[in-house]
């Protein structure tokens, strides 16, 4: 499997990267940009995957996270996916921001038209981790993961799923339960059907409720988020990771919204909490 460098831009010393390539998981371009830090050039780094939200692409991010400046002092690389599959044109696939096209929430799908296509938790697990580590300096043995929204719940998932897989987890704005929100409800249903014991592979609470574990977890959540109460509902994380003893380091912040200035404002933190966890 060979990449299409797209852009480079030189940035604090290292290289603000963006790639295409054809997908085994999805049948289906896909395109992803990596950060590699100056550190990358004497040899493998720690790298740390940034799974976006609903309606995003890998540039969301890139643009607007502010990442690179921080990145490149703790010597990280940053690797930052698509959020689905593009270019099917499936039948609704383009119907709704919050299913379908840019709404692939982290998941392998079983119902048709999607099961074929929408396998991003194949992908970002095994795919993308092995073409990455395939072509750059990373150092697979300190990955992390984090992200926002349903990029955030696809962190969580995705790290209490595979905890030999990331050794660091954190989210911003996460949906913490999905099975009991509209977003996670319309996806969940869409995309696997309506046996509610599947949906819970794909739940935090869920998973956690099922025994699944990772040491601790960051999350960040704005106060004035719009989406809190419908569709975020942390609190329902903070009791699942308290009855499984789970370090979970919920911060609640006055003021802050759902937008990328509130993903701006904690992005550093996020890259320290991972760097100590990493750095080993």
């Amino acid at each position: 499997m060979s990449l299409n460098e797209t852009n480079a831009w030189k940035m604090f010393g290292g290289w603000q990267r963006v790639y295409t390539h054809n997908s085994a998981a999805t049948g289906t371009e896909m395109a992803f940009s990596l950060f590699l830090p100056p550190q990358a050039e004497q040899g493998p780094v720690p790298l740390v995957t940034y799974l976006s939200g609903l309606t995003c692409t890998w540039e969301n991010v890139t643009t607007k996270g502010g990442f690179q400046g921080k990145a490149a002092e703790l010597g990280l690389a940053i690797l930052c996916p698509d959020t689905s599959p593009r270019g099917l044109d499936l039948p609704g696939e383009h119907e709704s921001y919050d299913f379908g096209s840019g709404a692939g929430f982290y998941l392998n799908a079983t119902q048709d038209p999607w099961a074929k296509h929408y396998r991003m938790e194949e992908y970002v697990t095994g795919e993308l981790r092995s073409l990455a580590s395939k072509y750059f300096p990373l150092d697979l043995n300190r990955h992390g993961i984090f992200g926002h929204s349903m990029g955030g719940h696809g962190a969580l998932t995705l790290a209490l799923k595979n905890p030999d897989l990331y050794r660091s987890v954190s989210a911003i704005s996460p949906i913490c339960a999905p099975m009991q929100c509209p977003w996670g409800e319309r996806a969940l249903t869409g995309y696997l059907g309506h046996d509610r014991d599947l949906w819970r592979n794909y739940d935090s609470c869920a998973l956690i409720e099922d025994g699944k574990r990772v040491k601790e977890i960051l999350v960040d959540q704005g106060l004035a988020d719009q989406f809190l109460g419908g569709e975020l509902k942390p609190e329902l994380l903070e009791k699942a990771s308290a009855g499984a003893g789970i370090q979970l380091n919920l911060r609640r912040h006055a003021d802050y919204d759902h937008s990328y200035y509130f993903i701006a404002s904690f992005m550093a933190d996020h890259l320290n909490w991972h760097h100590e966890r990493l750095r080993a």
